[in-house]
Formats: structure tokens, C-alpha cells, sequence
């Protein structure tokens, strides 16, 4: 039986490379997508569930097996829509999931989400992401948590560093991101753990 992996921010960079990795691996993404969502960087016959991180539908993770969080307010908008997203909208649907009974949650977090600083030029969000980590964390559900540092759109090399080893000022590829949440969401191997992450 295939399964079947909610993927949030499905249709950001990243998200568009886990579905495609998830597919890849010959299981069933869904894309959680949103009425003006642009879908065309998703691969064709995609499934899509709609679905709004600021206002969750109890029932949006319905016939889920596994979520992937991979989605982002973006850096073009204000702390208020930081909270909206990377905060309540992970929150939320970590306790459906949970609600749900869904055997594991995957969530796409930041280098330093562990312990925000309160001087950084993205304290803020980091303080969001960190927020929802932590509710994932002891929410009861079988977790894991990548953070990876800066993020570039070169091609995937799979060979990436994982753990306390990562240098917080290095790169990561986000194909590379990808693939580890994609493994992380269909293995298993990554259960429990909330690891930085950088491209080697």
C-alpha cells in the first residue's frame, strides 16, 4: 500500500522538490494548496487537497499517513503573517495530525531554531519556528525536525552533513533539503531527531 504524505507548502521552492522526491520514491504526495495556489510547478497528476494554514479544516488530514511541513510566510511579509504561517499554521496542523492519528510528522524548520537569538535580523521568525518545533516535539506524534542553514537552488549532490558537525555559516541545497525530507517522511530514519542539516 502506497502512502499517503500531506505535503504543506507544496507549491513554495522546496515543496515543489518534495513532492517530486516523494513521487520518485513511488509514494503519494498530496499537495496541500490553497483556491489562488499557482500549481504548475507541481508534476502532472498531482493530487491536491485544498487547504489554508491560516484557517485549517479539522478533516485536512484525513486518509494522511505522514505530514510534510515544507511551508513558509515568505520574506516578504510581515511578523504578523510569520506568526499566521510558521507558528499557528504549523501548530494547527500538527494537532490534527495528531487528532488524526497520522504515523509520523516531518517539519522543514531553520538553522539556530533551537535557541533563537534575540539580535538576529530574523529573530522573529526563528522565535516562530522555534515555537512550532516545540509543539511538535511534545505533541505525542513520531517526529522529525530538519534545520538547514542558508538555503541555494543548485542542483542535488546527496551528500549533506547532518548533526552537530554543520557549519552554521555554510549552504544548503535546497534539492538537497529535499530529498532528506522526502527519506525522513518515507523511512523512518530519521525518527526523533531534530538535526541541523548543510550540503557537504
Amino acid at each position: 500500500m502506497s502512502l499517503n504524505i500531506l505535503v504543506a507548502g507544496a507549491t513554495g521552492k522546496t515543496g515543489q522538490l518534495v513532492v517530486s522526491e516523494l513521487r520518485d520514491r513511488g509514494v503519494n504526495p498530496i499537495a496541500l494548496v490553497r483556491e489562488s495556489s499557482d500549481t504548475s510547478g507541481l508534476p502532472e497528476g498531482t493530487d491536491l487537497r485544498m487547504g489554508d494554514l491560516t484557517n485549517l479544516s479539522p478533516d485536512v488530514c484525513d486518509g494522511v499517513d505522514v505530514v510534510v511541513f515544507a511551508a513558509g510566510s515568505g520574506s516578504s511579509t510581515g511578523a504578523d503573517m510569520t506568526d499566521k504561517v510558521d507558528r499557528d499554521g504549523a501548530q494547527r496542523l500538527v494537532d490534527i495530525a495528531q487528532k488524526a492519528m497520522v504515523a509520523r510528522f516531518v517539519m522543514l524548520s531553520s538553522i539556530g531554531a533551537d535557541n533563537p537569538p534575540e539580535d538576529h535580523e530574523i529573530a522573529h521568525y526563528l522565535k516562530a519556528k522555534h515555537a512550532a518545533d516545540e509543539h511538535l516535539k511534545h505533541s505525542g506524534l513520531v517526529y522529525s525536525i530538519l534545520r538547514p542553514v542558508a538555503l541555494n537552488d543548485d542542483p542535488k549532490t546527496g551528500d549533506v552533513v547532518l548533526g552537530e558537525s554543520v557549519d552554521q555559516k555554510a549552504k544548503a541545497r535546497r534539492a538537497d533539503v529535499a530529498a532528506v525530507l522526502a527519506e525522513a517522511a518515507v523511512t523512518g530514519d530519521h525518527d526523533g531527531k531534530a538535526q541541523d542539516m548543510q550540503t557537504a
